[in-house]
């Protein structure tokens, strides 16, 4: 049975993604060793712990970190690598979450971090504390994040530091990293769409952080509800033992190596991220995806990435109001796009109108919308199938015309 057919069942249509490895649109599309692995996994009884522990040494040896654990998104990684952070490996502060009113539960979060999937934090029963300025940010100034506003939210009360990765706030992590340390404060890094290059993986860890989220459903290609979290070995053991199914006899409890018994007070029961548990699928998926993910020739990916978004752009070419522009992966810092800067006078249509257009297609189109503001659309390659170039080229001058 085919993709389609299975949707089709379902009554439900399959769409053309050239919007990128987004969560509402099914994040990537697995290879199929990945999907083979996933199955074989699905067939055997494991120690979710141990197996948690096995792709422990995997995340590490990859990522440069002291360990790593699986979870269920880079969201689902956030919240747990917070609720380490608020209880290290204290079971009555592990008990008592979300309320963590009475111990240290604040998380320092700069201004220009702080976005709607800071709520993955606050998940944990974190209070966050904003700082700074957006002077970048709005072109009022030069000025980022400065250490002595992160000295001066630092009290008894502070837990971590928030800090969330793109190509331009990278350049603060070090100062964080140092300043925090000093306090013994751990850096938590959303890097959940940071990959790629796939240099990043290592790269946060390098500069300091302390634990560090990826998603593992997006451009790593492993399953959509799968993320890692990879740092500290005893941060990432104290959110082990927050996830994992924890209804056993204290008497007969033999926990992996990961999560050390000696530093725990007594034996956890469910924590709260008892929700975000994984499953021996998706850990055994995203460790067969990893793999291959820091095995892909980037430079070959991205020139083929390339190839294929000028085809589609010659295709668009001609049509009024719509003018394209391919900028490729060393711009992006990512993967090539192919830029749609939409004339609203000329083409009868506003970026975003278009873009509605084409959702409501047969098949429907999602493109990004993450320009529309400046009227540009842009075709993100990294989950649009080949065999769906034309049809894409296709609809857009159907939209238009």
């Amino acid at each position: 049975m085919t993709a389609n057919d299975i949707y089709a069942g379902l009554g439900v249509k399959r769409r053309i993604n050239a919007a990128g490895t987004l969560t509402r649109l099914g994040g990537a599309l697995m290879a199929p060793e990945v999907v083979a692995a996933m199955a074989a996994a699905a067939r055997a009884s494991v120690d979710i712990a141990e197996l948690q522990d096995a792709a422990s040494r995997t995340i590490a040896r990859i990522t440069g970190a002291e360990a790593g654990m699986i979870t269920t998104g880079a969201a689902a990684a956030l919240t747990l690598a917070t609720a380490a952070a608020m209880t290290r490996w204290d079971v009555a502060k592990m008990a008592a979450l979300p309320h963590a009113e009475g111990f240290a539960h604040e998380v320092i979060i700069p201004r220009t971090h702080r976005t709607g999937y800071a709520h993955a934090f606050a998940a944990a029963g974190a209070r966050l504390v904003d700082i700074g300025h957006n002077d970048r940010g709005t072109g009022a100034g030069v000025r980022g994040i400065e250490a002595w506003e992160i000295e001066a939210a630092i009290t008894p009360r502070t837990a971590a530091f928030a800090f969330s990765a793109n190509s331009e706030s990278v350049r603060d992590l070090p100062l964080v990293a140092e300043v925090c340390h000093r306090h013994g404060l751990p850096v938590i890094v959303d890097g959940a769409a940071q990959l790629p290059p796939k240099s990043n993986l290592r790269r946060f860890i390098e500069l300091g952080a302390d634990l560090v989220a990826f998603s593992g459903g997006k451009a790593i290609g492993g399953p959509q509800a799968s993320g890692i979290l990879a740092g500290r070995r005893d941060l990432v053991g104290a959110a082990l033992v927050q996830q994992i199914d924890m209804d056993v006899a204290p008497a007969t409890w033999s926990p992996p190596p990961l999560i050390d018994r000696s530093k725990l007070n007594g034996v956890p029961h469910h924590g709260i991220g008892r929700g975000f548990k994984a499953g021996k699928e998706e850990i055994v998926g995203l460790l067969v995806a990893l793999e291959r993910f820091v095995g892909i020739d980037d430079e070959a990916t991205n020139a083929a990435l390339q190839r294929r978004l000028e085809a589609i752009g010659r295709a668009i070419d001609g049509l009024r109001g719509v003018a394209t522009r391919v900028v490729p992966a060393a711009v992006t810092g990512r993967a090539p796009v192919l830029e749609l800067a939409v004339d609203p006078a000329a083409a009868g249509c506003s970026a975003i109108e278009l873009s509605g257009r084409l959702q409501q297609g047969d098949p429907p189109v999602h493109l990004s919308e993450r320009f529309t503001a400046r009227g540009v659309l842009t075709v993100d390659p990294q989950v649009l199938q080949a065999e769906d170039d034309a049809a894409l080229a296709a609809a857009v001058r159907r939209a238009i015309g």
